[in-house]
């Protein structure tokens, strides 16, 4: 079954088990002026679409998934000009904190606690938005591969101890016994494993590092975070370790579905205790419904479990958030926020995703995020 195919079948299912994990949702309105999509209950966001350009910068995660819903978007909006920037996650917080640009794409959501002695990215951000919270919107939810160049290797199997041994660099060839006993009956080289990892701060490796906290058994022994403490040679973003790897015989990294699959690199199944799972939608879905809010109110930040041994989960997934102002942003700045998002949370929006390798938003967390979207002013 191909990839596509495989993404429409975890669309039915995401939206379906994302019933089971999340609740008490909104509506789904369109960008201003724009005709409701075939097969939407939304309402418009009030008025013409706004004129005007607005700038945003940040994960490199959502990097595909972005561009095209700002193509669609300007479809229907063609008088605003949507810039974005991937420079990673933690780069987007800080343009966006320090008021460079209009909203942030980020693999993690903000910090409520300070780190090194700073100031938490909460505060940091509340303070830029005039006194008012900053909200967490998940809008990309994205599968991360562990992505790798092994010649006459096309089915490899990892689990979590495993996994954090080779990008802790205690694992260090790739016919190590722990490879060997997980993948009986194919023939791994002798030749040591070069692992790639963002060089950038970066959302994906924050959410990366936490798989390897969670189900890499005291293997990995630094803390999940955006900076990169393992072992390796560092590329910046995604684009970045994808060719990295693509380059390098006998290579591995971490890095988001749609790279590895637009890069054709080997993507490793993943035992967690129930057998090895093949990354797909659905089965990235079925993380994706253990999910649990880890916000109150307009804050829809996730905490998934990294650690599941369900049968059937592939367990390393992570969700893109948009920070936005809840207020605090000029009127011009907050209409044409609140037109680009509203399209991006739409089912046109998300529906624009399914052939890229992202799954869309399950419908009751979609309209959430939609209700959150309309609360801006």
């Amino acid at each position: 079954m191909s990839v596509n195919r495989l993404l429409r079948v975890g669309t039915v299912a995401v939206a379906s088990l994302g019933v089971l994990a999340l609740s008490a949702c909104g509506s789904d309105p369109e960008p201003s002026g724009s005709s409701t999509p075939s097969g939407s209950t939304s309402s418009s966001t009030g008025g013409d679409c706004p004129e005007g350009t607005l700038n945003a910068e940040g994960s490199s995660a959502q990097k595909n998934a972005i561009e095209e819903v700002i193509a669609k978007y300007n479809e229907k909006c063609a008088d605003v000009t949507v810039n974005y920037n991937p420079t990673g996650s933690g780069a987007g917080i800080k343009q966006f904190n320090a008021g460079q640009v209009d909203f942030a794409g980020s693999d993690s959501a903000l910090k409520t606690e300070a780190a090194d002695g700073g100031e938490a990215e909460a505060a940091a951000a509340a303070k830029r938005c005039q006194g008012n919270p900053a909200l967490n919107l998940p809008m990309v939810i994205g599968p991360v591969a562990i992505a790798y160049n092994l010649d006459g290797v096309s089915k490899l199997v990892v689990d979590g101890p495993t996994a954090a041994k080779i990008f802790q660099g205690t694992v260090k060839t790739w016919n190590a016994p722990e490879l060997a006993k997980l993948n009986p009956g194919v023939t791994l080289p002798s030749a040591p494993i070069a692992v790639f990892f963002r060089s950038d701060e970066s959302g994906t490796t924050e959410n990366f590092t936490k798989y390897l906290a969670a189900a890499g058994g005291g293997a990995w022994t630094g803390k999940p975070a955006k900076k990169w403490t393992g072992t390796g040679a560092g590329k910046e973003k995604s684009a970045g370790v994808a060719e990295g790897v693509k380059s390098t015989k006998n290579s591995i990294t971490y890095v988001e579905w749609s790279y590895a699959v637009d890069n054709k690199l080997g993507i490793a199944q993943v035992d967690s205790g129930a057998g090895p799972v093949e990354l797909s939608a659905e089965s990235a879905s079925k993380a994706l419904a253990a999910a649990k809010p880890a916000g109150t109110g307009a804050d829809l930040s996730l905490k998934l479990d990294y650690a599941t041994k369900a049968a059937g989960v592939y367990p390393i997934i992570l969700a893109t958030y948009e920070i936005a102002c809840s207020k605090g942003l000029p009127a011009e700045k907050t209409a044409l926020v609140k037109s680009f998002l509203t399209y991006f949370a739409s089912t046109e929006g998300q529906g624009a995703l399914t052939e890229l390798n992202y799954a869309p938003l399950p419908e009751e967390l979609r309209t959430k995020v939609d209700a959150a979207i309309q609360g801006i002013s």
